[in-house]
């Protein structure tokens, strides 16, 4: 049985390449002229930041870590003192790359998929409009090997450009989040290979990846 696939689009689209219409020998140049030996950083890092890495630990373990918000104390280059907050689910840390600055972080993860999607804003808790989106993979299904794949994005939201909420910014702050947003994937592949430090030492030491002092509460 044929699927009626696009069927209902009258007119060409620009942009779309499929078999039917555009044959791997026209097809192929489009193919290589995308693969260049160097990237203009603002093409990869422009819109999307994503970074990834294989971790040496159970998938579920791992997901488990980072289902928990505190987990982002050990982790991260500079988010610290988490402290929940009188609304449920919602805490309160210091990124110290703006020097005092609070953040607010609330955690929205899915257990069946292993995404772990921390919702953050520098200043206020009430928009969280800086979202990291994280999944761990089972690396058995993707590499054949136990052990983990993280794969983590962030969009370039227009409000890493200016500041929505400048009122509620402390005083003389002479930095805001979007100026570091360059070196995001640099940043935030530190910050990864972090995460696989900190998970594998536990992993292969017998230990919890996810520590007792999180699990106490």
């Amino acid at each position: 049985m044929t699927l009626p696939a696009l069927e209902d689009i009258t007119e060409p689209l620009s942009g779309l390449m499929r078999i039917e219409t555009s044959p791997r020998e026209k097809a192929t140049p489009v193919l290589m002229e995308m693969i260049h030996a160097v990237y203009p950083h603002d093409e990869v890092f422009g819109q999307y930041c994503s970074v990834s890495d294989f971790v040496d630990c159970p998938p579920d373990e791992l997901f488990e870590y980072l289902a928990d918000t505190r987990s982002l104390e050990e982790w991260t280059y500079s988010l610290r003192g988490f402290t929940e907050t009188d609304e449920p689910g919602l805490w309160l840390a210091y990124d110290r790359l703006g020097s005092e600055t609070e953040i607010y972080t609330r955690t929205v993860a899915n257990r069946e998929a292993r995404t772990v999607d921390y919702h953050c804003a520098w200043d206020q808790g009430k928009h969280l409009w800086m979202i990291y989106l994280m999944r761990v993979v089972d690396a058995q299904l993707v590499f054949d090997k136990p052990g983990s794949v993280v794969l983590w994005t962030n969009c370039h939201h227009p409000f890493y450009d200016r500041n929505p909420y400048p009122d509620t910014a402390p005083p003389q702050r002479p930095v805001w989040v979007g100026d570091f947003w360059e070196m995001f994937g640099a940043g935030h592949q530190l910050e990864l290979k972090n995460l696989k430090a900190i998970a594998e030492y536990r992993n292969r030491n017998g230990l919890p990846v996810t520590p007792d002092w999180m699990r106490a509460r």
